[in-house]
């Protein structure tokens, strides 16, 4: 396998940032596209970054011209990208950048809701509803990312409930006290080293499969156990050595605030609730057994390694939450 040039976009987020490591690791030459090329990369230190041969470039997702500035610089042909919020174009300058500059494959972020939302209508993206404002934001991306690279020229890779998103209960677990909407609502909480091992894998195999086989337009990845969010607080607990005190939450409006105060912009936090509340009724399309299962063996399949429990996750990162 030659080694291939990639950019990552977002290399300072959770994904971007061990993606980018995996890829070099994988022998991949790295491109580090950053808005702010000064801010650190989590997980790699200058030096490190020095040694093993990443270069950072300025870039920003809203700005079409810098990306293609970027793109040529680096004479990279596969990218990494994800969703901008609030983007109503479904990104499709930034599509168009990228294609104009030579970049011939592009792995996007995009989220398992896109899956629940067509796999019962013949997986067809223009089916994805306005009102579901995740899966239709992201859909909307994949769509021009269909039209613009066609077949083989991307892969979406579609995460169910990140555990990360724990996070955002840091501030309450440090008082003892956790406010959690819908508590007995169960997730899959997958790690982001498994998000990211897959997507470095399509980034140095281009669009191909660890089989040899095309790629797939699209992955669905879950987390290897469903636990409620009452016990995913519980491990956490756990890992900390400490005990905390939860208190669920049924209201949507009372829920929207306490997403809110977790840093949560007011529309994606008003979708979070209604689909929470919705699930804690029985509506729940999320962890079909078929679907389920698939999208856990699509973590090792094509990351090359099982998917991480959650347990083992809130012990590796326990010091997130002090």
């Amino acid at each position: 396998m030659s080694n291939p040039s990639v950019i990552i976009f977002g290399a300072t987020g959770s994904i971007g940032s061990i993606a980018a490591r995996v890829a070099n690791e994988q022998g991949a030459k790295v491109f580090l596209a950053l808005r702010d090329v000064n801010k650190p990369i989590p997980g790699l230190s200058p030096d490190e970054e020095r040694e093993r041969g990443f270069e950072r470039l300025q870039a920003d997702l809203t700005d079409a011209e810098s990306i293609k500035a970027a793109v040529v610089k680096s004479g990279a042909k596969r990218a990494f990208i994800y969703l901008m919020f609030g983007v109503t174009d479904g990104m499709r300058p930034v599509i168009e950048a990228l294609k104009s500059a030579g970049i011939e494959f592009v792995v996007f972020l995009s989220s398992s809701s896109v899956t629940v939302e067509s796999t019962n209508k013949g997986d067809d993206l223009t089916t994805v509803p306005p009102s579901d404002f995740i899966a239709f934001s992201h859909a909307q991306v994949e769509i021009n990312l269909q039209n613009t690279f066609g077949k083989g020229g991307y892969v979406a890779v579609r995460p169910s409930y990140f555990a990360t998103n724990t996070l955002q209960w840091r501030s309450m677990v440090r008082t003892g006290e956790v406010k959690l909407v819908a508590p007995n609502v169960s997730f899959d909480y997958i790690a982001s080293s498994d998000i990211s091992r897959v997507c470095a894998g399509f980034l140095v195999r281009g669009p191909k499969s660890p089989d040899g086989s095309p790629s797939p337009a699209f992955v669905t990845l879950c987390g290897p156990q469903l636990l409620s969010q009452k016990d995913a607080l519980a491990a956490i607990g756990k890992a900390l050595g400490k005990e905390l005190t939860l208190k669920g939450v049924d209201q949507e409006e009372e829920g929207i605030e306490v997403f809110k105060a977790n840093g949560i912009p007011e529309n994606i936090a008003r979708d979070l609730v209604r689909k929470l509340i919705s699930r804690s009724k029985g509506n729940d399309r999320l962890y079909a057994d078929d679907l389920y299962a698939e999208a856990v063996a699509n973590v090792e399949k094509y990351g090359g390694q099982p998917a991480t429990g959650f347990a083992q996750w809130a012990s590796e990162n326990k010091e997130q939450f002090l």
